[in-house]
């Protein structure tokens, strides 16, 4: 006997939630990009290869998106990213093809890749795919030179425990999921 729960009336309203109906200001739009940029070079200095990487494509743009949001980049001549001209066509598009955030949500905290659309430079694409493949944020290491080396440390098992809860949490939820039946 199949057994529906409430995470499914959940995934449902997730599918259907309009965007709203205001755009932000292209002012915070530019702004709120500029941040991801920094946040991007700064886990993108701590890996000499993939700066190496990033490098040989110079002047080549790079199209993310996911519904409305989009995030348009140029690859640096020192390895970094810098936010590209918007009338500027790109050489690369990526674009999630999962519409719905809590699928999204559900695939990044098993630690799945989400399903992506690509479209355009072979080569490139292989760049962006070994940069997130191989690069990652030690977010600790840079807790550890604000507060310390102890209390980062304390702050990052606690961030685990509480994703590996989540995981587990997410896994029996995805159990119960239309179509499968509870036991």
């Amino acid at each position: 006997m199949a057994t529906q729960t409430p995470f499914a009336f959940l995934e449902s309203f997730a599918e259907k939630l309009p965007l709203p109906k205001f755009a932000p200001p292209a002012w915070a739009v530019n702004e709120a990009q500029r941040r991801i940029v920094l946040l991007l070079n700064h886990v993108l200095m701590q890996e000499s290869e993939a700066m190496t990487r990033l490098a040989r494509h110079t002047d080549q743009i790079m199209l993310a998106q996911w519904r409305s949001f989009y995030l348009k980049l140029v690859a640096t001549p020192a390895g970094l990213l810098d936010l590209a001209d918007p009338e500027a066509k790109p050489d690369l598009v990526l674009t999630l093809t999962d519409e719905s955030p809590l699928a999204l949500a559900q695939a990044v905290f098993k630690g799945e890749r989400p399903a992506v659309r690509i479209e355009g430079d072979v080569q490139l694409a292989a760049e962006v795919n070994w940069l997130t493949e191989h690069v990652r944020w030690d977010m600790e290491e840079d807790l550890a030179r604000i507060i310390g080396d102890v209390p980062a440390h304390t702050l990052g098992e606690m961030a685990r425990t509480m994703s590996s809860s989540l995981r587990e949490f997410l896994a029996k939820a995805a159990a119960f999921a239309p179509g499968k039946s509870a036991k």
